[in-house]
């Protein structure tokens, strides 16, 4: 594969209102862990929104949008989710009268936002609060989805929300041409609709509920934290927790999700696949 230019410029949208958080560490290191694996002058800067509301211009070839605290409801009005908007709507229409391309990757937090900003379904509180290591299942989109290539059906991820989108509807999806790429894990002794997991909407711009930077060391350490282990064991049980804790370890589960999922999604803006 050759790429497109050898420069490339990536803006990240720090969305964690500085609360300390693993997300940009991770989403750092898998920038240049890229880099230097493809050999690529790879430029990245971290733009605080939520409170500095700081944003970056149109001159960035790829926006990487992260997970965050709080709630995806009470920002709607705010002046930083304007400018954000408005970010977005502005990469879109470029996106429709550019022939370079810029890729929009939106986790978690950002997720939430965008499908309560284009009505695709109902953003709401979860009864319990996720976290842990989960399986989520592809749908067909999913199977065909070039970003999911190298993730086995089901593949897992670091799941941390007390928010979920559910009761999709299925006219907007249309209207704007997203395709919903997973869903929740079945389970069929709760009688609760499954979550969606992963959107694409539109050709530029895919999005996740769950956090693809996310890796075993870090989410070990986070697990091992008094405070974290008692939620995981109140919510889930002990074998749950220790559970996670294993699968930490297994290279087909989180390591391979982190390995492969956001080095796809640069393959794609990079070298056009």
């Amino acid at each position: 594969m050759t790429p497109t230019k050898q420069h490339w410029k990536v803006a990240v949208l720090d969305m964690y209102e500085e609360v300390p958080n693993e997300g940009m560490r991770c989403i750092r290191e898998v920038l240049t862990q890229y880099a230097k694996t493809h050999n690529l002058q790879l430029e990245f800067d971290e733009f605080e929104v939520r409170v500095k509301e700081q944003f970056p211009d149109l001159s960035y070839d790829i926006y990487i949008s992260t997970g965050g605290p709080g709630s995806p409801l009470d920002s709607e009005g705010s002046n930083w989710e304007r400018h954000y908007f408005s970010l977005m709507n502005d990469i879109m229409q470029w996106n429709t009268q550019s022939a370079e391309k810029k890729q929009v990757l939106l986790i978690c937090h950002s997720f939430q936002l965008m499908c309560r900003y284009l009505e695709l379904g109902n953003v709401c509180r979860r009864r319990s609060p996720a976290f842990g290591v989960f399986p989520v299942h592809k749908t067909s989109a999913g199977e065909a989805e070039t970003v999911f290539s190298e993730l086995p059906e089901p593949y897992y991820i670091v799941d941390s929300r007390n928010w979920q989108v559910i009761q999709l509807n299925q006219q907007k999806l249309e209207d704007v041409g997203a395709r919903v790429l997973a869903i929740e894990k079945e389970r069929p002794h709760v009688p609760l609709e499954r979550a969606t997991m992963a959107i694409r909407f539109n050709e530029y711009c895919i999005g996740t509920q769950f956090h693809p930077e996310a890796d075993a060391a870090g989410m070990r350490m986070y697990l091992l934290q008094q405070e974290k282990k008692n939620q995981v064991i109140t919510n889930y049980g002990a074998e749950k927790y220790y559970s996670m804790l294993e699968q930490l370890s297994d290279p087909d589960k989180i390591m391979l999700t982190r390995a492969s999922f956001i080095p796809s999604f640069l393959d794609k803006a990079i070298f056009n696949q």
